[in-house]
């Protein structure tokens, strides 16, 4: 019988399978552990935590930027502020960042439509103008699908676990004695 509870807090989780109910620091370590891995799956909550602590970083350093970079600036004749020698190290922290998670940032987002049973080339659907990025993100809502246990490499275990309020036990659809009988042929 297969043990669909929970891994404890103290127990490493298998980097190819989802880890649900993770929290942000361990989302993060996950994130960079799978590295460039495009198999497997990723959970909802280690694909937000990520998504959002990574936009909070950018967020902070284009203000810090921004704010520093204006304030050491200059005016050209037109009356427009130039952004200042402080600019510069934040600007070039933000690209070598950007630059750093572009490979696993991918590689995160097809584990996670993996693990709503789609398939990873579904992210080229962000190269489409306007929409595609926006098709993107609902993709990445849509709940685990234990189907998307196709992804997972072999030998894996690809069991997804199974949520704690779901009823562990599997209800047969018909009663023990067997599916019912089929009708009697009419009686000529």
């Amino acid at each position: 019988m297969t043990d669909y509870s929970l891994p404890s807090k103290s127990a490493q989780h298998p980097l190819d399978q989802p880890y649900v109910g993770v929290g942000p620091i361990t989302a993060v370590k996950r994130f960079y552990q799978n590295y460039a891995r495009f198999s497997g799956r990723a959970s909802r909550s280690e694909y937000w935590w990520f998504t959002l602590v990574y936009l909070v970083v950018l967020g902070v350093l284009g203000v810090l930027a921004g704010v520093i970079g204006v304030s050491t600036g200059t005016r050209d004749a037109y009356g427009e502020v130039q952004p200042g020698i402080g600019f510069l190290p934040f600007a070039l922290l933000l690209l070598l960042i950007t630059l750093a998670n572009l490979v696993p940032s991918i590689a995160l987002t097809v584990r996670r439509l993996h693990d709503a049973n789609f398939s990873g080339l579904l992210y080229l659907v962000n190269f489409v103008p306007y929409l595609g990025s926006l098709v993107l993100v609902v993709l990445n809502i849509f709940p685990s699908n234990p189907l998307g246990a196709r992804f997972d490499a072999p030998g894996s275990g690809g069991q997804y676990p199974q949520q704690p309020y779901q009823n562990q036990t599997s209800a047969a659809p018909y009663p023990p004695q067997g599916p019912p009988a089929p009708p009697a042929p009419p009686v000529a």
